[in-house]
């Protein structure tokens, strides 16, 4: 009579957990997330355009995280994703003025417009999880913000570079050269904004003069921060800007003040508040229509990827498998 010992195999070794939520991570989000909301919201009252902040945060991040053990690309995600928040909350800048000039209110009440601010952010939170496939990850844009903060952290990755040392060598100088871009930059953008405020530099250069039967007028801000916000919003945006100037001042404007400019004298008060009175309102009715036709253009994909993610809990709650990249906040949760 034999014996026969059934062998039983060895259940696999569970992945360990990918470190993504952790402390020093919301810590260092947080600290620049403050930096970047108090430049976008001075830049945005300024020149009315705010910058995202994905990408100088995910740059930041690998240079800091870099230093310590352990530190993981999921990580330095979750960095410049709490980062993000300077970017898209700073926007509140152009709603909350708004209320003033239509004389809804007569000041910024400290408590309303705080908890406005928190519901809006809640809000956009809970809006990006079910958005996030319709807008970042099965979006036909030809370089959304969102792949490009993805591709700035695989290349400053080591974990995500083949090549040993050599690999993770230029991953850590491609790092340091980004962190040191970023501090030279600050530190000559204060250079001259000090140097225009003791007067010793110009702060911009305008002038006004007569274009046809109207006039229009032109001018310049020297400050470096606008030079980096222009790297920010990349060409394509860069481009836009330029084509608006060019209908704004060398089309609407000449075309307003046909025949209200004084025949002698200084026409700057004409063409100033003509520009702020009427062409100003031309812009804000092209980015009303732009609104509405993005949020028609993309309707669809974001109906479908409201119902990938409902899949995925789905999948999820039956116990399947879902790779870390496809678990979304149960929608019930988010709802």
């Amino acid at each position: 009579m034999t014996s026969r010992t059934d062998a039983t195999p060895a259940s696999p070794t569970p992945p360990s957990p990918v470190r993504e939520l952790t402390t020093r991570a919301v810590i260092i989000g947080g600290l620049i997330t403050l930096v970047f909301t108090a430049a976008n919201v001075y830049l945005g009252l300024k020149v009315g355009l705010t910058f995202a902040t994905s990408i100088p945060a995910a740059v930041i991040s690998m240079a800091i995280l870099r230093k310590v053990r352990n530190h993981t690309i999921a990580e330095n995600n979750i960095v410049q994703t709490i980062a993000s928040a300077a970017g898209t909350l700073s926007a509140i800048i152009f709603v909350l003025p708004g209320l003033i000039m239509i004389g809804w209110w007569t000041g910024f009440p400290y408590w309303t417009t705080m908890l406005i601010c928190l519901i809006g952010g809640i809000l956009g939170v809970m809006y990006s999880i079910p958005l996030r496939r319709a807008l970042v990850t099965g979006s036909d844009l030809p370089f959304p913000e969102g792949v490009a903060a993805a591709e700035v952290l695989k290349v400053g990755d080591p974990a995500n570079n083949e090549g040993g040392d050599h690999a993770n060598s230029e991953a850590a100088k491609s790092n340091r050269d980004g962190f040191l871009a970023l501090v030279v930059g600050g530190i000559g953008s204060a250079v001259m904004a000090l140097l225009a405020a003791l007067k010793v530099s110009a702060a911009q250069l305008s002038t006004t003069f007569k274009l046809g039967a109207g006039g229009t007028m032109v001018g310049s801000s020297l400050s470096l921060a606008l030079i980096g916000v222009g790297h920010l919003v990349g060409i394509t945006v860069g481009i836009a800007m330029i084509v608006g100037l060019l209908i704004s001042f060398g089309v609407l404007l000449p075309v307003f003040t046909s025949g209200d400019l004084p025949s002698t004298g200084d026409i700057s008060e004409v063409v100033s508040g003509t520009f702020s009175d009427d062409v100003r309102f031309v812009g804000a009715g092209t980015m009303a229509v732009a609104a509405v036709w993005t949020l028609a253009k993309i309707l669809g994909p974001v109906i479908r990827g409201i119902r990938e993610s409902l899949a995925s809990s789905r999948a999820r709650s039956a116990g399947q498998e879902v790779d870390i990249t496809e678990r979304d906040i149960p929608v019930k949760t988010v709802v």
